[in-house]
């Protein structure tokens, strides 16, 4: 009899461990729904606002001329499309936040990742008279590749956004720094330097240094935020550092042999 007890009380705290379980992990889900509701509440207001404003514009016939109308429509179509990127981008962010994503470690080069992300910027880098300065070497290291190059090209895109000129010229370095088996990523822009109470609040959701900056290059206000996401998921170190002459961004991986 003592033996049955034994196993049913044993039972008992088995499906009370569960129970605790399932508890939390939908304590959790409504708590990551209630956030991406109020996120995309947040983010959305003005695009819509937008959109709203224009169709109606276009549906009263406010503008005769064909050039109006067709800006109208182009304003309604890139303002639906930022409404797409910012959903997707909240939800990827909700999904590494709450440890939804797993992430697939592989072998690869560092340096072709972001001899590939420059090249797809050398438009507007060209347009901006920015000189990119990199030494192509093989640097080895084992990351999720997908998510890695989401933080480099976040780095690189803050750097061309927030780039200004020093004693005549506009500047992004990129280097590495073997620190005890980490190779250190280091994305440094010439400009201003950030204000200490900001070098934290950058990281948060939706915060801008800049408030004045206009839509059409302010960005999401997502980007820092995945970065964050993603090295704490990948347990590696990322942060910023004023410079004399501007920014570094950085953040670690593990190096491979």
């Amino acid at each position: 009899m003592s033996e049955t007890l034994e196993k049913t009380i044993k039972q008992l705290r088995n499906s009370n461990i569960e129970l605790e379980k399932d508890i939390e992990e939908k304590s959790r889900t409504d708590e990551m729904r209630k956030q991406f509701i109020s996120d995309v509440s947040h983010e959305l207001k003005t695009p819509i606002a937008l959109i709203q404003g224009y169709a109606e514009g276009l549906v009263e016939n406010i503008t005769e001329d064909e050039a109006s109308r067709k800006f109208y429509a182009e304003v309604i179509l890139d303002e639906a499309n930022k409404m797409d990127i910012v959903v997707k981008k909240l939800l990827e962010l909700m999904r590494l936040e709450y440890g939804k994503n797993a992430f697939n470690l592989t072998r690869f080069n560092m340096s072709e990742l972001i001899c590939e992300v420059i090249k797809k910027s050398k438009k507007v880098l060209d347009d901006d008279e920015i000189t990119v300065k990199f030494e192509d070497k093989e640097v080895y290291v084992i990351a999720d590749e997908f998510y890695t190059e989401q933080v480099f090209n976040n780095y690189f895109t803050n750097a061309i956004k927030n780039i200004s000129e020093i004693d005549g010229k506009k500047e992004i370095e990129i280097s590495y720094e073997i620190r005890e088996n980490k190779l250190r990523v280091k994305v440094f822009n010439t400009g201003e330097n950030i204000e200490s109470e900001d070098l934290i609040r950058i990281w948060n959701r939706f915060y801008k240094v800049d408030t004045s900056r206009n839509r059409e290059n302010g960005g999401t206000g997502i980007g820092l935020s995945l970065v964050k996401a993603i090295m704490t998921n990948m347990n590696n170190k990322y942060g910023v550092e004023n410079k004399v002459d501007g920014v570094e961004f950085y953040f670690e991986l593990n190096c491979a042999i």
